[in-house]
């Protein structure tokens, strides 16, 4: 395997775990600073009560462990895209 494979997989992982996870954060910070908002705090409490059950259900009750399931699973995804692209690039060019 070469370096220039491993750099390319190691930072698909890398960005296929970090993605998902500053989307789902940032969705949450949004909607606890939208409860903190006066007149508009129930209208914020409605979607964060959601994400976090969402959260939840993919981490046996704990939304922190369910976030972490979903970036593993999206990294592991970008991992499985990585190779069949080093693998395709490699097929093409008849190595």
């Amino acid at each position: 395997m070469s370096s220039n494979f491993l750099r390319s997989l190691f930072l698909a992982v890398l960005l296929s775990f970090f993605a998902p996870m500053l989307l789902m954060s940032g969705s949450l910070a949004s909607t606890w600073l939208l409860t903190c908002i006066p007149g508009v705090g129930s209208i914020g409490q409605v979607p964060a009560t959601m994400l976090l059950a969402f959260f939840d259900t993919f981490g046996s009750g704990s939304a922190i462990q369910g976030m972490l399931t979903i970036g593993l699973v999206c990294g592991f995804v970008g991992a499985l895209f990585d190779i069949y692209v080093f693998y395709s690039l490699k097929t093409q060019k008849g190595n």
